[in-house]
């Protein structure tokens, strides 16, 4: 992953703030399983909070939330979208915390973007004994036929794909204990809500901007073939990757 590409997102925070999904209760209740612990009054570092989707979803399950985020648009987009919960400039590689101070570090959509070979041993050091890292990705269901043949018209048009399947390939280094969970679930949006989240991806930001805009436009024009209302399904499935620092 280039650093292009991630810092494009700073372009679009406003645009991302609304636009990309959240999350379901379901992968909440997942982390609070497999961290043996409720989520109401555990600290948690969200790191890589990007505008703080996944900070709010925390806080409002009681969590003492202290979010980190590298790119100076994606925070402030967070600032004005997420008043009152702290804010630390900084990336999940050096994280600026003292040892064994979280019960809970939390990676949405951005463990792909650091290292792990320094983002593990970071998040391990920094959580108490039997705390818990968790990673997850929201990613398109590609079993569903129209979400299969956006995929490959971003890969004919652009060269990549942007439904969040680049996730797993960098999930936890071989050999890392690790817990993984699968939990589907859908959202109802209107059209131009489905294409601004399209159009937030890094693949579509650090494209040439007219080919970006008439690949849009283009699926502005296939998708209301399926979707004649203009109400566009989108569905999900939020992979979900926890391990534990060991308590001895």
């Amino acid at each position: 992953m280039t650093v292009s590409r991630a810092l494009s997102f700073d372009t679009a925070a406003a645009r991302y703030d609304a636009a990309r999904p959240g999350y379901p209760p379901a992968l909440f209740d997942a982390v609070e399983e497999l961290a043996g612990r409720p989520l109401e009054g555990a600290e948690v570092f969200d790191v890589g909070a990007g505008t703080g989707i996944a900070t709010r979803l925390l806080c409002a399950r009681g969590a003492g939330v202290t979010a980190v985020e590298p790119g100076p648009g994606m925070a402030g987009q967070f600032r004005r979208a997420t008043p009152g919960v702290r804010l630390v400039r900084a990336t999940g590689d050096a994280l600026p915390f003292a040892a064994a101070t979280a019960d809970l570090v939390t990676y949405a959509q951005s463990w792909h973007w650091t290292d792990p070979a320094r983002s593990l041993p970071e998040a391990l050091r920094v959580l108490r004994p039997g705390g818990t890292l968790a990673l997850w990705w929201n990613t398109a269901d590609a079993a569903v036929d129209w979400v299969a043949a956006q995929d490959q018209r971003l890969r004919r048009d652009l060269a990549g794909a942007a439904h969040g399947a680049h996730g797993r390939e960098r999930s936890l280094p071989a050999g890392t204990p690790r817990t993984d969970r699968r939990i589907r679930w859908s959202r109802r949006v209107p059209l131009d809500t489905h294409l601004a989240n399209l159009g937030s991806h890094s693949l579509l930001l650090t494209a040439d901007p007219g080919a970006a805009r008439a690949f849009l436009e283009r699926e502005r024009a296939e998708l209301l073939a399926a979707f004649p209302d203009g109400t566009v399904v989108e569905p999900y499935t939020v992979h979900l990757t926890t391990t534990r620092r060991p308590t001895a």
